[in-house]
Protein backbone atom coordinates (compact mmCIF):
# COMPACT_ATOMS: atom_id res chain seq x y z
CA UNK A 1 0.00 0.00 0.00
CA UNK A 2 1.49 3.21 -1.28
CA UNK A 3 0.92 6.06 1.37
CA UNK A 4 1.10 9.92 1.10
CA UNK A 5 3.42 11.54 3.32
CA UNK A 6 1.91 14.39 5.42
CA UNK A 7 5.54 15.99 4.89
CA UNK A 8 6.65 17.65 1.94
CA UNK A 9 9.33 19.75 3.70
CA UNK A 10 11.97 19.28 5.77
CA UNK A 11 10.43 20.74 8.54
CA UNK A 12 7.31 18.99 10.04
CA UNK A 13 6.77 21.72 12.97
CA UNK A 14 3.48 22.52 11.15
CA UNK A 15 2.12 18.70 11.52
CA UNK A 16 2.97 18.42 15.40
CA UNK A 17 1.46 19.13 18.54
CA UNK A 18 3.61 19.21 21.55
CA UNK A 19 4.18 21.82 24.83
CA UNK A 20 7.51 23.57 24.87
CA UNK A 21 8.58 22.71 28.35
CA UNK A 22 9.84 24.97 30.35
CA UNK A 23 11.11 25.60 34.13
CA UNK A 24 11.27 28.82 36.54
CA UNK A 25 12.98 27.72 39.59
CA UNK A 26 16.85 27.48 37.78
CA UNK A 27 18.44 25.22 40.36
CA UNK A 28 19.98 22.43 38.77
CA UNK A 29 16.70 20.06 40.39
CA UNK A 30 14.70 22.55 38.06
CA UNK A 31 16.74 21.44 34.85
CA UNK A 32 17.06 17.89 35.84
CA UNK A 33 13.12 17.86 35.83
CA UNK A 34 13.35 19.96 32.81
CA UNK A 35 14.99 17.36 30.67
CA UNK A 36 12.68 14.70 32.42
CA UNK A 37 9.54 16.50 30.83
CA UNK A 38 11.40 16.92 27.38
CA UNK A 39 12.18 12.84 27.00
CA UNK A 40 8.92 12.58 27.79
CA UNK A 41 7.49 14.95 25.02
CA UNK A 42 10.34 13.81 22.64
CA UNK A 43 8.38 10.50 23.09
CA UNK A 44 4.85 12.22 22.36
CA UNK A 45 6.66 13.30 19.13
CA UNK A 46 8.07 10.15 17.82
CA UNK A 47 4.93 8.68 18.54
CA UNK A 48 3.16 11.20 16.32
CA UNK A 49 5.50 10.80 13.46
CA UNK A 50 6.07 7.18 13.18
CA UNK A 51 3.32 6.54 11.21
CA UNK A 52 4.11 9.37 8.52
CA UNK A 53 7.54 8.83 7.50
CA UNK A 54 7.56 9.14 3.63
CA UNK A 55 8.49 6.01 1.51
CA UNK A 56 11.58 5.36 -0.51
CA UNK A 57 15.08 5.78 -0.11
CA UNK A 58 16.54 6.95 3.10
CA UNK A 59 20.09 7.23 1.50
CA UNK A 60 21.05 8.28 -1.50
CA UNK A 61 24.86 7.61 -2.93
CA UNK A 62 26.10 10.78 -3.82
CA UNK A 63 29.80 11.44 -5.00
CA UNK A 64 33.07 11.22 -2.65
CA UNK A 65 33.76 15.01 -2.94
CA UNK A 66 31.34 17.48 -2.88
CA UNK A 67 33.69 21.01 -4.97
CA UNK A 68 32.53 24.53 -2.96
CA UNK A 69 32.74 27.66 -5.22
CA UNK A 70 35.00 30.25 -3.50
CA UNK A 71 33.65 31.79 -1.02
CA UNK A 72 32.39 31.46 2.44
CA UNK A 73 29.34 29.49 3.90
CA UNK A 74 27.78 28.92 7.34
CA UNK A 75 25.18 26.50 7.93
CA UNK A 76 23.94 25.85 11.14
CA UNK A 77 21.21 23.03 12.62
CA UNK A 78 19.10 22.76 15.51
CA UNK A 79 20.20 20.23 17.86
CA UNK A 80 19.50 19.14 21.16
CA UNK A 81 21.78 20.73 23.03
CA UNK A 82 21.47 24.26 20.94
CA UNK A 83 22.67 25.27 17.41
CA UNK A 84 25.01 23.57 15.64
CA UNK A 85 27.03 25.64 12.96
CA UNK A 86 29.82 24.70 10.49
CA UNK A 87 31.89 27.38 8.76
CA UNK A 88 33.94 26.78 5.18
CA UNK A 89 35.91 29.46 3.29
CA UNK A 90 36.59 27.86 0.32
CA UNK A 91 38.83 28.64 -2.75
CA UNK A 92 37.48 26.61 -5.68
CA UNK A 93 39.49 23.86 -5.12
CA UNK A 94 38.78 20.25 -4.73
CA UNK A 95 39.31 21.10 -0.52
CA UNK A 96 38.26 23.62 1.14
CA UNK A 97 40.71 26.18 2.48
CA UNK A 98 38.98 26.51 6.63
CA UNK A 99 36.66 24.47 7.93
CA UNK A 100 35.58 25.52 11.69
CA UNK A 101 32.74 24.17 13.45
CA UNK A 102 30.91 25.80 16.05
CA UNK A 103 29.00 22.99 18.77
CA UNK A 104 26.83 24.50 21.40
CA UNK A 105 28.47 23.10 24.11
CA UNK A 106 31.46 25.17 24.55
CA UNK A 107 28.74 27.95 24.37
CA UNK A 108 26.21 26.97 26.96
CA UNK A 109 29.88 26.91 29.12
CA UNK A 110 29.67 30.23 29.54
CA UNK A 111 26.11 30.19 31.62
CA UNK A 112 28.09 28.01 34.13
CA UNK A 113 29.95 31.68 35.74
CA UNK A 114 26.28 33.28 36.15
CA UNK A 115 24.66 30.11 37.73
CA UNK A 116 27.23 28.84 39.68
CA UNK A 117 28.39 32.16 41.30
CA UNK A 118 27.46 31.69 45.38
CA UNK A 119 27.63 27.90 45.25
CA UNK A 120 30.31 25.64 46.86
CA UNK A 121 33.27 23.95 43.87
CA UNK A 122 31.26 20.54 45.31
CA UNK A 123 28.17 21.87 43.62
CA UNK A 124 29.69 22.31 40.10
CA UNK A 125 29.55 18.45 39.66
CA UNK A 126 25.50 18.68 39.47
CA UNK A 127 25.66 21.92 37.82
CA UNK A 128 27.66 21.19 35.16
CA UNK A 129 25.61 17.66 34.80
CA UNK A 130 22.31 19.16 34.28
CA UNK A 131 23.96 21.03 31.20
CA UNK A 132 24.10 17.63 29.34
CA UNK A 133 27.94 18.60 28.36
CA UNK A 134 29.92 16.08 26.02
CA UNK A 135 33.48 16.95 26.68
CA UNK A 136 34.91 16.09 23.69
CA UNK A 137 32.06 18.20 21.43
CA UNK A 138 33.69 21.34 23.43
CA UNK A 139 37.58 20.86 22.70
CA UNK A 140 36.90 21.18 18.94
Amino acid sequence: MHRKSLFATYSAYPYIKFDEKMGTGGDSFMRWKLRMDEMWESLNIIEQLIDNIPEGDYAVKMKGVIKLPEGEFYQRVETARGEFGVYIVSDGKKNPYRVKFRSPGFSNLFAINHIAKGWKIADLVAIMATFDLVIPDIDR
